[in-house]
């Protein structure tokens, strides 16, 4: 999104739940949310194998039976 679009979305959200922002802590917001989302794209684009992330060994702990 652009930092236009990022501000109208911040403006729009904080009506959405009437969360009153006034134009310099909406700014802010968006200013925000635009590193944020930057962040986010750097570690999507990052390519992971799958030995990367053995989801496949999250064994949960066994739960002892009532007696």
């Amino acid at each position: 999104m652009t930092p236009d679009e990022t501000l109208a979305y911040v403006q729009a959200a904080a009506v959405a739940v009437r969360l009153p922002l006034d134009a310099a802590q909406a700014a802010r917001v968006a200013l925000h949310l635009q590193r944020t989302a930057a962040m986010a794209a750097l570690l999507d684009a990052f390519e992971l194998a799958v030995h990367d992330e053995p989801a496949e060994l999250f064994r949960p702990a066994p739960f002892e039976q009532p007696r």
